[in-house]
């Protein structure tokens, strides 16, 4: 399948940073603001979500890198917009930029990468790995 129709494709998803989402809870910090790490997993949910129905009946996703800088705390009950765009796209592997707001205040951004999968075939050759 062909997967250079998805370039500049675009999805945004909304987000309420909740107690679990925090730096403390992560134990990625010791303060009750959002954390780097649940950033990190609303992008790459973000950029999933873009391609899911796009990629083919039984194809996934799996994100294969992450370079994020976190530039502003957000604190409980912020609500985040995370939008992802598609950059590049080289056969399977997908490179999106995603940028995180709270409200029009840039809160991160980065570059991810993520790699197209058969979801029955990864699953066959993880669990048979040995």
């Amino acid at each position: 399948m062909e997967y250079d129709m998805l370039n500049g494709l675009r999805h945004s998803v909304q987000f309420v940073v909740e107690h679990k989402d925090t730096a403390a809870v992560y134990g990625s910090g010791a303060l009750e603001v959002f954390a780097t790490p649940a950033m990190i997993a609303l992008m790459e949910k973000t950029c999933l979500e873009s391609v899911a129905d796009k990629i083919g009946e039984g194809n996934t996703t799996v994100g294969i890198a992450v370079n994020i800088n976190h530039l502003k705390a957000s604190p409980v009950g912020a609500t985040i917009r995370c939008e992802a765009e598609i950059l590049e796209v080289d056969r399977r592997r997908l490179v999106f930029e995603v940028k995180c707001f709270e409200g029009e205040t840039l809160v991160g951004e980065g570059i991810h990468e993520r790699f197209v999968v058969d979801s029955e075939k990864f699953m066959n050759k993880i669990q048979n790995a040995e």
